[in-house]
């Protein structure tokens, strides 16, 4: 069989943990993110890895994009230091290199699993799942924000942090040219005046932020691993509730918020909790329309994101614009 091809950005971040392009025995491209290049290795000795590969630098990003791989590193080694939810293990340092170097994990992306997946093995599965995102929430952190500071250092409170992150993809927005339901500072304003609301969240604690199904392994009748934590930052925990149930309700999910109430989780979904993950659901819809013009998604994609994104994007706008910030 022939050397696999071993390119020189690879390479290096191979190199960077240990291993040298001698020593590997198999390259395969792994699809599915929209993002970086990721890539799993099988070494010479048995091992298997996964690598991360940053954009280009050329490659035009959101602003809260720059450096996600040290952030994904981070999140890792805090989460493992202190739970035994099971995530993948960084073998590279947290750094701005570009890549970052991880053990295999094993199991399925929940996603392509859920046809072969029964109703009771799935209150299974998010039961664990509840348990495993509340240890996660028990870590805290020393202030608001993205830990990559790719918007500026970290905040001493949570208003001032998620308003910096909505302004910046409204930024963003008007870089690439995006035609948003509202004007840019139309919106900001909306979620400025929840500021009060915001002020409720005194705590930062580590969210993952992009808990969907796809970011889960599935591993038989159990969870492999969660991963593809490089979007994480410090605030409300009720924000992860947003991506564990995309395009969906957090509260439908009887099996996953009994588990994480009971395992402690510090989340709570009130009439205070129901608003501000109606603001983190804004945000992250205003992420998925801006996103599509730096992606360069084609014609199908962006017909669905104007339909299961933009639409309720609106619809939350205008939700936000009949309340006051109580």
């Amino acid at each position: 069989m022939s050397a696999p091809q071993v390119g020189d950005r690879l390479a290096a971040a191979l190199a960077a943990a240990g291993v040298p392009r001698d020593e590997v025995a198999e390259v395969g491209e792994l699809t599915g993110g929209t993002f970086n290049s990721v890539v799993r290795v099988a070494t010479s000795d048995g091992a298997h890895l996964v690598v991360k590969l940053a954009p280009d630098a050329g490659v035009p990003v959101l602003r809260h994009e720059r450096n996600l791989l040290a952030t994904e590193a981070l999140f890792y080694r805090l989460a493992r230091e202190a739970t035994e939810v099971p995530l993948p293990e960084p073998l590279t340092p947290a750094s701005d290199s570009g890549h970052l170097v991880m053990s295999h994990c094993p199991g399925t992306n929940w996603a392509e699993s859920k046809l072969e997946i029964g109703a009771r093995e799935h209150a299974v599965l998010r039961a664990e799942l509840g348990r495993h995102v509340a240890a996660l929430h028990t870590i805290k952190g020393e202030g608001f924000g993205y830990p990559s500071r790719a918007l500026g250092p970290l905040d001493d409170s949570w208003r001032a942090a998620f308003l910096r992150m909505v302004d910046a993809v409204l930024s963003d927005a008007a870089r690439f040219g995006v035609a948003l339901p509202r004007p840019p500072a139309e919106i900001l304003a909306l979620f400025a005046a929840q500021g009060a609301l915001l002020d409720e969240v005194t705590v930062p604690h580590l969210v993952h932020v992009d808990l969907w199904d796809g970011n889960v392994l599935v591993d038989g009748d159990r969870i492999g691993a969660l991963i593809d934590a490089e979007r994480a930052f410090w605030g409300d925990p009720l924000a992860d509730f947003v991506s564990l149930a995309l395009l969906s309700d957090i509260e439908r999910d009887e099996d996953f918020l009994a588990a994480y109430r009971a395992a402690g989780g510090p989340a709570v979904v009130d009439a205070a909790g129901r608003r501000r993950i109606a603001l983190y659901q804004a945000y992250l819809y205003l992420i998925m329309w801006v996103e599509a013009v730096p992606r360069q998604y084609g014609a199908e994609r962006l017909d669905l994101l104007r339909r299961k994104v933009v639409a309720p994007l609106t619809a939350l706008l205008d939700d936000l614009d009949g309340l006051d910030g109580r």
